[in-house]
């Protein structure tokens, strides 16, 4: 314990912080005495990583969907109390030895509980297993009959009887899937199958001890009540009717059928009608309260009133075939116990097993049996729970290191030729290529913290054609220039694993990528800035001269058809002489432009004339201080603002809890962000059709004559000359 706190740590300076470096199995066993505060995460997600899923859930016990500082611990203390040798831990391999395992007791349960899972799937002689050994549960168990996990299946059953009773059960109570991945059944089916049979043979009993009031007719009774359901709502109205007509006399056409409606179907084919039939009275009602069930019913009802007829009237009423109002009253009343004890019906899964099926279920021995089946398999827990625990060895072997270096220190991010677990993929857009992708779980939080880390953010929406995957990416642009960057621009995402995908730019957090990027924004802005005035100004032309047309158009219309109307009537006289043109107004326009561009003049000259008033020395200086001057301040905020590249809040947004800072500097930048290069030994044919040819002759003279005689002025000033 005392070596462990005296344990030498030793730490590196990556990305301007001070991270602890896990080097050694010694390292491993020590990291519960490292301070928390020295570590670079303190929780994690478990979605959204580049890490195997399966082995995070294991890691995460309270399944809270992250994983924190406790968890990891706890995940490095159980792997290293099982290993001989620490150091194995940092292969990352996905084959362990069952020689590395040491002597302890949990250690040597699970070499036994490796050997049956080798002996399951056919490697009884290998001394080493891997992930894809464990991986497949339902592969390991698949010849297993009890495996420990409660659940018992059909092959299970030592006697048909029993197999067709576990199948009943099955069927009737649904099922588990056992861990050899047949459907079974656990105490959980078994309880709700037998409350079930339980409760069916009580009610069943119930009918048999009052079976003269709840069967009246004996075995016939359920086809009985079946017909009588059947027309029972048809018979009432009936009887119904007649009490109306009795009640008021005059009404007996309308309640019998009205004409009109037989006249509004009889132009069509009635078996088409029998929906509107059947909603006819069921006979003729007259004055006397009898029904008669053979004779002149209601052709959509003579099937379902023959069938009352011969399974419940001649049961009740024999060689009856015409039924009172009284009779009717007594066979309602007869029912009344029969459809109360229906209603109270319970375990009505058990209707469809015969008998012999119900007799072997009640026999206490076959509940018996089924309850020592499911203990014989719950002895063989241990034994189970001991091969899942050796997946759970497995996937901690190779991926346990992998997270505490992106854990504990970010040595995998700061790496050449390594990827952090929150690297999603490369995103290839406007020739470069960029390696800082990173899921977005949660837009929101993203939306709220994403501009504290001072990266260039593109957020882009990727959809994959072939997986049909749909996911939100924050890509850091860490070099190269912004110039055709836009919300809108297409793109092409890779992930991990190989798999591509259409990428759309969404949204974008401008902060400036490089000191070089800086010195160019002023004029970038300016070249925007006087685009957009020319732009403005063209166009405000435009609609001005559109306007000006238009309204002479108009104006020359109506002077033309003033002309016409007037032609003849008014003399040459008296028509009015056209507006005489200003000359003093165009005078002062053109004064007041050549004023602007005298003093414009003056300004150029001034400037220049102090220019060349410098002596030689000092003329590269003041263009240096004016470009200073411009590009100064921009190049000053960059410089500030690209020091301080964190990439913790972006982290923070996906639900990390980063406990320092992740710099991003101008030069690990440029690590992140490829910049397109022609391939070594490349030739390259500069004759380029489309080349933009050399200006017009007068031109080049124009600018040869203007650079010359600046030469010939400065070199005169300075006596040069001779």
């Amino acid at each position: 314990m005392n070596a462990i706190k005296n344990h030498q740590w030793r730490f590196s300076t990556i990305g301007g912080i001070k991270r602890v470096n896990l080097e050694t199995g010694s390292d491993l066993l020590a990291l519960n005495s490292l301070d928390q505060k020295l570590w670079t995460a303190l929780s994690c997600p478990v979605e959204g990583l580049e890490i195997d899923q399966e082995t995070l859930a294991l890691i995460d016990t309270d399944q809270d969907g992250n994983i924190r500082v406790p968890e990891v611990l706890a995940a490095v203390n159980w792997i290293l109390s099982l290993l001989k040798n620490p150091d194995d831990l940092l292969k990352q391999s996905e084959t362990l030895s069952l020689d590395a395992l040491n002597e302890s007791d949990e250690a040597k349960n699970l070499v036994l509980s490796a050997k049956l899972i080798l002996k399951n799937i056919g490697k009884p002689d290998a001394h080493e297993i891997s992930i894809a050994d464990t991986a497949n549960l339902e592969n390991i168990f698949a010849n297993t009959i009890f495996n420990g996990d409660g659940i018992i299946t059909v092959s299970a059953a030592n006697s048909d009887s029993l197999k067709d009773l576990v199948q009943t059960v099955i069927n009737l109570a649904g099922s588990s899937q056992d861990r050899n991945g047949q459907d079974g059944i656990g105490s959980t089916q078994i309880d709700a199958f037998y409350n079930a049979l339980t409760s069916y043979q009580n009610w069943q009993l119930q009918a048999k001890e009052n079976a003269q009031t709840i069967l009246p007719l004996g075995d016939q009774t359920g086809s009985a009540f079946l017909s009588y359901q059947a027309i029972k709502s048809k018979i009432e109205d009936y009887f119904l009717r007649y009490k109306l007509a009795s009640f008021n006399q005059d009404s007996l056409t309308a309640l019998n059928l009205n004409q009109s409606r037989v006249e509004e179907i009889s132009a069509s084919n009635l078996v088409g009608k029998l929906d509107e039939i059947s909603s006819y009275p069921l006979s003729k009602i007259g004055f006397e309260p009898k029904l008669n069930l053979k004779d002149n019913i209601n052709p959509a009802w003579e099937t379902i009133a023959s069938e009352f007829l011969k399974n419940t009237v001649d049961l009740i009423f024999p060689n009856k075939t015409e039924i009172s109002l009284q009779d009717w009253e007594h066979v309602i009343s007869l029912f009344e116990p029969y459809e109360i004890w229906l209603a109270a019906k319970q375990g009505e899964m058990m209707e469809g097993l015969s008998s012999e099926q119900i007799s072997f279920a009640m026999l206490p021995e076959s509940r018996i049996e089924l309850e020592r089946l499911i203990e014989k398999d719950l002895e063989m827990a241990a034994e189970a729970n001991g091969m899942i625990l050796v997946d759970k060895l497995l996937r901690f072997h190779k991926d346990l290191f992998q997270l505490l270096r992106n854990f504990v220190t970010f040595f995998d991010f700061y790496s050449p030729n390594h990827k952090a677990i929150f690297q999603a993929g490369t995103l290839y857009i406007d020739q470069r290529s960029c390696d800082l992708c990173i899921r977005v779980n949660d837009m929101d939080r993203h939306n709220a913290m994403a501009y504290l880390s001072g990266l260039y953010l593109l957020y882009c929406n990727c959809i994959s054609k072939s997986t049909g995957e749909n996911m939100t990416i924050a890509v850091a642009l860490t070099n190269g220039d912004i110039d055709n960057i836009m919300e809108g621009r297409k793109a092409l995402f890779y992930d991990r694993r190989g798999n591509d995908y259409d990428v759309t730019v969404i949204k974008i957090i401008e902060n400036p990528i490089s000191i070089r990027q800086a010195f160019f924004t002023p004029y970038r802005r300016a070249g925007r800035f006087i685009e957009t005035q020319v732009n403005k100004f063209a166009t405000d032309q435009d609609n001005n001269v559109e306007q000006q047309t238009s309204a002479k158009v108009s104006d020359t219309a109506t002077n033309v058809e003033a002309q016409a109307v007037m032609e003849g009537t008014v003399s040459n006289e008296t028509k009015e002489n056209p507006k005489p043109f200003d000359i003093g107004k165009f005078v002062g326009i053109f004064a007041a432009i050549a004023l602007a561009l005298g003093a414009l003049g003056a300004l150029l000259a001034s400037l220049v004339g102090g220019f060349l008033a410098l002596p030689w020395w000092k003329m590269p200086l003041a263009v240096l201080a004016i470009l200073l001057i411009i590009s100064g301040p921009s190049m000053i905020i960059a410089w500030l603002k690209l020091r301080k590249r964190n990439l913790a809040p972006i982290l923070d947004a996906n639900g990390w809890a980063i406990n320092t800072r992740a710099t991003v500097n101008i030069h690990f930048g440029k690590t992140l962000t490829q910049l397109a290069n022609l391939p070594e030994n490349a030739s390259i044919n500069y004759n380029d059709p489309f080349k933009k040819k050399g200006g017009p002759v007068w031109l080049r003279f124009l600018i040869g004559f203007i650079v010359g005689t600046i030469i010939y002025q400065v070199m005169k000033y300075y006596g040069i000359l001779f």
